[in-house]
């Protein structure tokens, strides 16, 4: 009788995971997270792929579409034409993006299911591009947040809902630099979703800031943050996965109480651009969780783009070397250890 009765109780445990989750019980989430994503701009002096870019992320739409949620960072607006482009305060190192409406057709076939649109470009081409951007990604059923007519957004996949929020120091995006607002807001998202998705575009440009410096950044006259705070305080109001962009390079990577931080992950798809050095090195990270967001490892692929080209596998791994030293450098503390070969795990020392 005894056995009948654990029988009879291990199917109702069963049948109740399986109404919560959807599906059978699963241990492990994982989501794939890259930088910057801009596909090519036909305004000014920019220019285009050929095929409309079909082939820009070819060489890696296998890594971006084994997981449960791929996250990019857009550059830049989804605008066929029209707008009014932005001034810059010094127009030496001023960029302007539009990247066709159709385009978002390779965001699709890549696998992106959610992007971050608070960044300095988001609003390139004022209300109209935003509208544009927005609109275009509803239509392709791609996830989005980071302006201030959507600072985040909830979904699911796989039985485990997620909640996403973008942050930056730009006009019309969710401010990075106040921070009490984005933990009520980060708090708000985490009473309501398993796991929160925190982005943020921060942090000073060019291969001389490649370091976290624990410290606020200014850049152009501009407060790009003390990231290495914010990222810890979102993390502290609920946050589970951190990711970062901006520098423009890749930066180093941090669990801070049993939750993954990447600081930079560079430019991933930046199609025209002037690319050499660290600039053109980018990592693509999956992030293994449990389904409340604790971490359990991570692995780095290591990409490199050249101007005009695609994203290639890049098979000397020289971003995840930098990634190594950068790591052991600015968080001496680290409980994890980067392997040669690309796994993020955490220490047993």
């Amino acid at each position: 009788m005894k056995f009948f009765r654990f029988i009879l109780t291990s199917i109702i445990l069963s049948l109740s995971l399986f109404i919560s989750y959807g599906q059978s019980p699963r241990d492990t989430v994982t989501l794939v997270g890259v930088g910057d994503i801009m596909m090519g701009s036909n305004y000014g002096t920019g220019m285009l792929p050929p095929d409309n870019g079909a082939g820009l992320m070819s060489d890696v739409q296998s890594i971006l579409n084994n997981a449960d949620v791929t996250f990019g960072n857009l550059e830049g607006v989804l605008l066929n034409e029209g707008g009014i482009a932005k001034t810059c305060r010094d127009p030496k190192v001023c960029y302007v993006f539009r990247t066709p409406v159709k385009y978002v057709q390779n965001l699709s076939k890549a696998g992106f299911d959610v992007m971050s649109i608070a960044n300095n470009h988001a609003g390139d081409f004022g209300d109209l591009g935003r509208k544009s951007s927005m609109s275009t990604l509803d239509e392709a059923g791609i996830e989005y947040a980071g302006q201030l007519q959507k600072p985040y957004t909830i979904f699911e996949k796989n039985g485990v809902k997620y909640g996403f929020i973008a942050f930056a120091p730009n006009g019309n995006c969710v401010p990075l630099n106040e921070i009490f607002n984005a933990k009520k807001l980060v708090a708000h998202l985490d009473s309501l979703t398993d796991i929160v998705i925190v982005s943020f575009h921060g942090g000073a440009e060019g291969p001389q800031y490649q370091h976290v410096p624990r410290a606020t950044e200014m850049f152009y006259g501009e407060n790009r943050g003390n990231v290495y705070q914010f990222a810890h305080q979102v993390i502290d109001a609920g946050a589970d996965i951190v990711l970062g962009h901006g520098p423009h390079h890749t930066r180093g990577v941090e669990v801070y109480k049993n939750r993954f931080i990447a600081y930079s992950m560079g430019n991933f798809c930046t199609y025209g651009m002037n690319i050499t050095g660290v600039n053109g090195l980018a990592p693509i990270v999956k992030v293994y969780t449990n389904p409340k967001g604790e971490f359990f490892k991570a692995h780095i692929t290591s990409t490199d783009q050249s101007e005009r080209q695609k994203v290639k596998i890049d098979t000397e791994k020289r971003v995840l070397q930098r990634i190594q030293q950068l790591t052991k450098g600015d968080f001496p503390e680290s409980t994890v250890t980067i392997g040669d070969d690309g796994w993020i795990r955490k220490s047993t020392n």
